[in-house]
């Protein structure tokens, strides 16, 4: 996975800065739960459900309250913990959460490939 979830303060308007592992801007997610590239093009929403949806608002997946993380057929794909890390199916740690709420980094993982 290119990205590293590390995210910085502030960049504009109430969003968050996704970084890739270069450190380069990937894109933003906004106190809303809206996702945008780097372009600041919206390439999806984190519903307060948990419900994932893509740019058309078709579900791609789901956030459960104890932070597993479902594609849209509710199979497993990973996992958040409770100090932000983020988890592949088989429990190996492929990111933390930093500076923003943790499901919405294991979205970023999971579901949008921001580069």
């Amino acid at each position: 996975m290119t990205l590293l979830a590390l995210f910085a303060g502030k960049a504009f308007v109430q969003a968050q800065t996704i970084e890739n592992s270069s450190r380069g801007t990937a894109g933003y997610i906004k106190s809303d739960g809206t996702m945008e590239n780097s372009s600041h093009l919206t390439v999806g929403y984190i519903k307060s459900d948990g419900t994932i949806e893509d740019k058309s608002h078709s579900t791609i997946g789901y956030i459960k309250s104890d932070g597993t993380i479902e594609n849209r057929s509710h199979s497993t794909v990973g996992y958040v913990k409770k100090d932000g890390t983020v988890e592949n199916s088989s429990r190996s740690t492929i990111g933390r959460a930093s500076g923003v709420k943790k499901e919405w980094a294991a979205v970023v993982f999971f579901f949008f490939k921001l580069n």
